[in-house]
C-alpha cells in the first residue's frame, strides 16, 4: 500500500460565502466526515501559508493587493460569484501553501502522493483576477514552486473538474515545460477550453465533453488520449486539479460520472511521473457525492 498525505486546516471553514452558495464550508466538512467513516489511514501533513514570492510567480502584485484588501474589508468583488471575507485571506494562503507542502512531502519521500482538501479552489484564478470561486491559482503556484524551488523541469497538470481551468491554461499557454490537460463540459462556464486551444508548444490538451456525456467517454479519453500524451511528455511531477463536479449528482454540471469512476481515473494516471502526484480539491457541490468520490480517489491513490 502506498502512503498518501492529507492536507487540511480548520482555516478552510473561515472562508465564508453567502447562504446557498455552492462553494461553501460544508464541502470540506463532507470530505472530512467521509474520510473518518472510511477508516483510511492517511499521513497528515502540516500546512504552511504560501509566501508572497510563491504568489508572485503566478499572480501580479496588483492582484495580490486587491485580494488582500477585498478580504480585509469584506468588500464586493467584480466577479459576482466570488466572495471574500477576512478569513478568506488566511484560507487562500493556506490552500496555495497546502499544494506546495504536499509537493515538498512527496519529494522528500515522506509520502508517496498527497491530497489537499483545502478551499478556496484555484483553477479559474488568472494572473490578474479572481473568478469562479477562486482567489489564487493553487495548482499553478505549486507547478512553479516545483520548478523554481525544487528544480524540476517538466510538470504535468491534469484537470478533470467539470469546468475548464482557464486560469491554469492561461498561466502556461506559452510554456513548453508545463503540460496542461483538461477534460471538462463544453459549452459551460467559463467558456474556454475548446479542442483547438493547444498552446504555443502543443502543451495544452483540451477534451471538451458535451452535456450528458456518458462516463465511458471520459474514461476512454483519459486512457486513449491523455495517458499517451503525458507519457510522451515524461513529466517529473503530476499535479491533479481534482474536481468532483462531473459526478452525475452534481448540481453544477451535466455529466454522468459515478463515484467509482474517480477511482478508475486515478488508477489510470497514478503511474505517471513515477507516481509523484499531488491532488488538489477544485469543485464538487453535491455533498454526499463529493465525500464519497474523494474517498474513492484516496483509496485508489493508496493502492499498490
Amino acid at each position: 500500500m502506498r502512503s498518501t498525505g492529507y492536507l487540511f486546516s480548520e482555516a478552510g471553514f473561515r472562508h465564508e460565502t453567502p447562504h446557498g452558495h455552492p462553494e461553501c464550508a460544508p464541502r470540506i466538512a463532507a470530505i472530512q466526515a467521509a474520510v473518518e467513516r472510511s477508516g483510511l489511514t492517511l499521513e497528515r501533513i502540516a500546512l504552511e501559508p504560501a509566501t508572497h514570492a510563491d504568489l508572485r510567480r503566478i499572480h501580479t502584485e496588483e492582484h495580490i493587493e486587491t485580494v488582500h484588501g477585498t478580504c480585509l474589508a469584506s468588500a464586493p468583488y467584480d466577479d459576482p460569484d466570488t466572495y471574500m471575507v477576512p478569513g478568506s485571506w488566511d484560507a487562500a494562503l493556506l490552500a496555495a501553501g497546502a499544494a506546495i507542502e504536499g509537493c515538498r512531502a512527496v519529494l522528500a519521500g515522506d509520502v508517496d502522493n498527497a491530497f489537499s482538501a483545502m478551499r478556496p479552489p484555484g483553477h479559474h484564478a488568472e494572473s490578474n483576477r479572481a473568478m469562479g470561486f477562486c482567489l489564487f491559482n493553487n495548482v499553478a503556484i505549486a507547478a512553479r514552486w516545483l520548478q523554481v524551488e525544487a528544480g524540476l523541469k517538466r510538470i504535468a497538470i491534469l484537470d478533470w473538474d467539470v469546468h475548464h481551468g482557464n486560469g491554469t491554461q492561461h498561466s502556461f499557454y506559452d510554456d513548453a515545460s508545463v503540460y496542461y490537460v483538461s477534460l471538462h463540459q463544453f459549452p459551460h462556464y467559463p467558456g474556454t477550453g475548446r479542442a483547438n486551444e493547444r498552446g504555443a508548444h502543443n502543451t495544452t490538451l483540451n477534451l471538451p465533453m458535451a452535456p450528458g456525456t456518458p462516463a465511458a467517454v471520459w474514461l476512454d479519453a483519459l486512457r486513449d488520449r491523455v495517458v499517451p500524451e503525458l507519457e510522451a511528455f515524461s513529466p517529473d511531477f503530476l499535479l491533479l486539479s481534482c474536481g468532483f463536479d462531473a459526478h452525475a449528482l452534481d448540481p453544477l454540471g451535466d455529466q454522468n460520472l459515478q463515484t467509482e469512476d474517480y477511482a478508475r481515473m486515478t488508477r489510470m494516471v497514478k503511474h505517471l511521473a513515477g507516481g509523484r502526484i499531488v491532488s488538489l480539491l477544485e469543485g464538487g457541490y453535491h455533498l454526499g457525492a463529493l465525500g464519497e468520490s474523494a474517498v474513492a480517489h484516496l483509496r485508489a491513490l493508496q493502492e499498490d
